[in-house]
């Protein structure tokens, strides 16, 4: 367990009254900011507004309390919503609350296990291609809303939805939009020139008290869920066996997101501040704070970037500001939460599409696809379609697959076996030797094996010397074609020499057995040192 120790207690070594003073005021201004996004996230995902402060309140503070990072700021996130959406229509409550719980157990195994460093070989288009996927969900997810639309039905899948709103738009209420038209003029101006105030804020006062005092025929959270400002309780799921095998797949795919989110918003922190963070810890933190948010009624979390850049910006300087920021959120639940009925639909949506455009990337990704290789660009597309169309799980692993392939293809088309030279060498008294020089460059492996020169040329008067400077892996496919190619020469009296092999090459040669089938004489470093002993070993050969 070595170096598995939470950020929190290596930030209070050095702690004071001034860290704590920002950290005061950072985790102040980022519940703020918090407050409306988790209402909104909660309603995006098909549960209750407070199950959304719920999951802030619980897992804020225990990413903070036990993570890696000294200024993640956890809590429920927009790359969760539809995923959640889809197990509470299909399986509930419980069966999120047990996929979460299982979830979390399995980042913590992840953490303990040191797997950490594994997102690194996630390709960034792949992270590039579902981030936008479902940035396009969301909003598809939030027309209903943001137009007021009355559904014959209420879809799960996207393109459902997309038929949904097609088939309903008639149904437009003009009062609707033209709140969520506000709320999202607010959005994107009110920055423009007040920072400090969070402009989601200040869009839910504005447009709550539109709708309110004008009386207008907007539905709001209070007309479509009962508000409670109870704290949350604790309740245990189902764990049977025929539970966990069904919702199994959804705690994957929770713990995978989890990983993915929370160690790029470390990183992206670490970008800020300048500082490192401990990726195995913030894996065992996530684990943690994902099982006691369902423990209590909460959702998925994961680390949010937006939030953290906010809790950075604003002072933040260790995980005390996001413990802090727990504590403000718990204040709200308990003292202002039924004002959260107030709050119009459309203005929800109007966040939501907001959130859904600054995740989106929309500029990396049309840049992407302009400018890096082809390979790159499907990749990202393919991940990008499916994610909106199908299934994440199906979309990031359709992704690695394909990643893979275009990567093994274009390795194996920088491998190549080139002849540099053909000699004679003359030995005084001797017949001349007749050497081929093969220089081979890029791994070698199954789909390079196929590089590996032939035996075409006349029997019994030829050596082959085979330049391996260049080689940097061998695997044991490539393997048998050399030792294929070994027993050819030996077939046509010919010796093979290998020169200048590398550590790894020659380690599978030695493991293999190969190395002492074909003989420690036959390994030589230097090329010319290599021709001029074929000659000698053609001698002791005939002797």
């Amino acid at each position: 367990m070595k170096n598995l120790v939470p950020q929190l207690f290596l930030s209070l070594k050095t702690y004071s009254k001034k860290k704590f003073v920002n950290d005061l005021i950072a985790g102040i201004i980022v519940a703020i900011i918090a407050l409306p996004l988790s209402i909104a996230l909660a309603l995006a995902s098909g549960v209750s507004p407070e199950q959304g402060l719920y999951t802030a309140i619980i897992a804020g503070f225990l990413v903070s309390a036990l993570g890696g990072s000294r200024v993640q700021i956890a809590g429920p996130t927009a790359a969760f919503a539809t995923i959640v959406a889809g197990i509470v229509a299909e399986k509930g409550m419980s069966g999120l609350a047990s996929a979460t719980i299982i979830a979390g157990i399995l980042l913590v195994i992840m953490g303990v296990l040191r797997l950490g460093n594994l997102v690194k070989y996630i390709p960034y288009t792949i992270t590039v291609g579902f981030t936008a996927g479902i940035a396009v969900t969301i909003v598809i997810g939030q027309i209903k809303d943001f137009f007021g639309l009355t559904f014959q039905h209420s879809p799960i899948e996207t393109i459902d939805k997309m038929k949904e709103v097609g088939a309903n738009f008639h149904t437009l209420n003009v009062w609707a939009f033209a709140v969520g038209a506000l709320a999202l003029a607010i959005l994107i101006i009110w920055p423009k020139f007040i920072k400090k105030i969070p402009a989601s804020l200040i869009a839910v006062i504005v447009a709550a008290s539109v709708v309110k005092l004008c009386a207008l025929p907007v539905n709001t959270i209070g007309d479509l869920y009962t508000i409670s400002s109870a704290l949350p309780q604790f309740h245990l799921p189902d764990f049977s066996l025929g539970t966990v095998t069904s919702v199994l797949p959804n705690a994957f795919t929770i713990a995978i997101l989890a990983a993915i989110e929370s160690l790029l918003s470390c990183v992206v922190a670490d970008e800020m501040i300048g500082s490192r963070h401990n990726s195995n810890m913030e894996l065992i933190g996530q684990g943690a704070a994902n099982a006691a948010s369902a423990l209590f009624g909460g959702i998925p979390a994961t680390g949010a970037i937006a939030r953290t850049a906010a809790n950075i910006k604003n002072g933040g300087t260790s995980p005390v500001a996001g413990m802090v920021h727990a504590v403000v959120l718990l204040v709200v639940l308990v003292f202002c939460m039924p004002y959260a009925a107030l709050i119009p639909m459309p203005c929800i949506a109007a966040i939501l599409f907001q959130v859904a455009y600054n995740m989106s990337g929309w500029r990396t990704v049309v840049k992407t696809v302009k400018c890096a290789p082809r390979s790159d660009a499907a990749v990202l597309l393919v991940t990008f379609i499916l994610t909106v169309f199908f299934d994440l799980v199906v979309a990031i692993f359709a992704g690695l697959l394909l990643a893979c392939v275009l990567f093994i293809v274009r390795t194996a088309k920088d491998t190549c076996a080139k002849e540099v030279c053909q000699k004679e060498i003359h030995n005084v008294g001797e017949a001349s030797c007749s050497v081929l020089v093969y220089e081979m460059t890029g791994p070698l492996f199954f789909g390079s094996a196929d590089k590996l020169p032939t035996l075409d040329f006349e029997e019994g008067k030829k050596a082959i010397v085979l330049q391996m400077r260049a080689v940097s892996s061998l695997d044991i496919t490539a393997l048998n074609s050399l030792r294929g190619l070994w027993q050819d020469c030996k077939k046509k009296d010919m010796q093979l020499i290998f020169s200048g092999v590398n550590e790894q090459p020659l380690a599978v040669m030695k493991k293999s057995a190969f190395f002492e089938e074909v003989g420690a004489e036959h390994f030589i470093d230097c090329v010319d040192d290599a021709m001029l002993a074929v000659c000698t070993m053609k001698r002791h050969t005939a002797e």
